[in-house]
């Protein structure tokens, strides 16, 4: 039996679990973003949250919390040359002042066109509110056709009510509704 246990397991025992939701929780605040798995996405973001809302108020204590919580690493530029920061400096030094007046949701998850080469596993984008890149992408053509045949069905409909209250016979009414529901799909 499983009572009162959070998380998911994700097909690991708990020292392995542990292991990939901190160095993913690393590797977001290092870069801004990773590119994961829903599951896994969900339950990084979780800790992610909770270790930035930690890192908004820069206490001893606090900063205490997140290292021990993340087992802090070095940084590495572009050329894997180190920079001389940690990841805990660097989310107490830039990233949490830029969620200062922000009250949670600092993460987005946006789910990614591409699969996963192995398995097939569905691919997300999970990115901390400071990246400046917003999701790209045009709303569902369908969205915009559902909506005109319903105002259509709409305006068909008030113009059936208005012919019934100015006196036309029911069945005319019937009939021309039902034209104008063949008509709209």
């Amino acid at each position: 039996m499983r009572h009162m246990l959070r998380g998911r397991q994700l097909s690991r025992d708990t020292d392995h679990r542990k292991a990939l939701r901190r160095n993913l929780v690393q590797s977001l605040f290092e870069h801004g973003k990773v590119r994961t798995t829903m599951p896994k996405a969900k339950e990084v973001r979780a800790m992610a949250e909770r270790i930035i809302t930690l890192a908004r108020s820069n206490t001893v204590n606090n900063r205490r919390r997140v290292i021990s919580m993340l087992q802090d690493r070095r940084l590495v530029d572009k050329e894997q040359e180190f920079t001389g920061q940690t990841v805990v400096q660097k989310l107490f030094s830039e990233i949490a002042p830029s969620f200062a007046d922000r009250q949670g949701g600092y993460t987005r998850i946006i789910k990614l066109p591409d699969f996963r080469i192995g398995d097939g596993g569905s691919l997300v984008l999970l990115q901390l509110l400071t990246e400046e890149s917003k999701p790209t992408g045009a709303p569902r053509r369908s969205a915009g056709l559902r909506r005109k045949r319903n105002e259509r069905r709409h305006q068909f409909a008030s113009r059936a009510i208005k012919r019934q209250k100015e006196g036309a016979p029911a069945g005319e009414a019937s009939e021309a509704k039902a034209e104008g529901e063949s008509k709209a799909d």
